[in-house]
């Protein structure tokens, strides 16, 4: 059985567009290959984070998997830091990442370059761990956004080069990136994703928002020129809100279209609304009834799992290299 690999950070509020591009495939991809999410709380600590914040964001981004239907008797659930090969695989990949390849991506462009001078190390070396959490688990499949595309380009590269000179070891991944919702953009912005950073709090929806908030945010959602709803490209805005009443609705964009037709963008925004709304609030109790004792569990029973195949990988790793005191290198 194939596998897929896949993971978020434990900074911000997790909105809707984390769901509608990430979690929800997910879940549905856990039924067809063997399964790995992670909590990825070492990417996290690439910038300054409080210790207490963080602890309490890596547990419920565990409970929101759950509630979002990740099963952990069909998938592995667990926390990075908890693996402690993730860190041991990444000093290795990060011998044979060229300075060059790291220099040219673009979320670190983004995000560091403009202070590089008080950026860390490990925001510039974020895309070789991202290359030892995906290649610690042998993976086939890697769900990832637009966004992270490069940085799995260099996961590739840098499997490809450690199995031409060191031997097979690693299987290569392929990217899956879904054709619907893989980017959910702002509701202030539509020209910006929506994301758990954005500065104004009205661009996304919080998966642990209330319907009040819910219905104020929708409410000032910026449209386009133009009344009547149909999808166009042309229009950002209003294709955005259509396509998380797709998501959520299931239904066709001419079945969408009909509906609202000789409606205005007043109806559309309410109506959208209940739509979140009745989506989030069995969703939401069912992250208030994970306990602690039974997320402990299922994070204790997703932490064995996750090592044993992590330690299968960098004792191959380790024999390849020379490192291992068991045997001499193999061919």
């Amino acid at each position: 059985m194939k596998r897929i690999f896949s993971g978020a950070q434990p900074t911000g509020g997790f909105h809707l567009g984390n769901y509608l591009g990430a979690l929800r495939n997910w879940v549905e991809l856990q039924h067809e290959y063997e399964s790995f999410f992670c909590v990825v709380n070492l990417h996290a600590i690439t910038i300054p984070q409080d210790p207490q914040e963080l602890a309490k964001k890596t547990r419920e981004v565990a409970r929101l998997y759950l509630a979002a239907g990740i099963d952990p008797q069909v998938s592995t659930i667990f926390i990075q830091s908890d693996v402690p090969e993730h860190a041991e695989l990444a000093w290795v990949l990060n011998c044979m990442t060229r300075i060059s390849e790291l220099d040219r991506m673009t979320q670190f462009k983004e995000k560091g370059r403009s202070q590089r001078e008080n950026t860390g190390v490990g925001l510039f070396d974020y895309p070789v761990l991202m290359a030892s959490d995906i290649l610690l688990y042998q993976t086939d499949l890697v769900p990832v956004g637009e966004d992270q595309k490069q940085h799995l380009e260099l996961t590739r590269d840098l499997a490809m080069r450690f199995n031409r000179d060191y031997g097979e070891t690693f299987r290569i991944p392929e990217p899956f990136i879904p054709k619907i919702g893989a980017r959910i953009m702002s509701l202030s912005d539509p020209a910006k994703k929506m994301a758990k950073s954005d500065e104004n709090p009205n661009g996304s929806i919080a998966l642990l928002d209330d319907a009040d908030t819910i219905r104020r945010k929708l409410k000032r959602a910026v449209t386009d020129s133009g009344t009547d709803i149909r999808f166009d490209e042309t229009r950002p805005a209003l294709m955005n809100l259509l396509t998380i009443y797709r998501l959520l609705t299931e239904q066709t964009p001419p079945e969408i279209e009909e509906h609202f037709a000789g409606k205005g963008y007043g109806q559309l925004k309410g109506e959208l609304a209940d739509v979140v709304v009745e989506f989030l609030q069995p969703f939401q109790e069912r992250v208030r009834g994970i306990s602690d004792e039974e997320l402990d569990s299922i994070l204790e029973m997703g932490r064995e799992r996750a090592r044993n195949e992590a330690c299968k990988t960098m004792d191959e790793v380790k024999t390849r290299l020379g490192l291992s005191g068991s045997g001499a290198p193999r061919n």
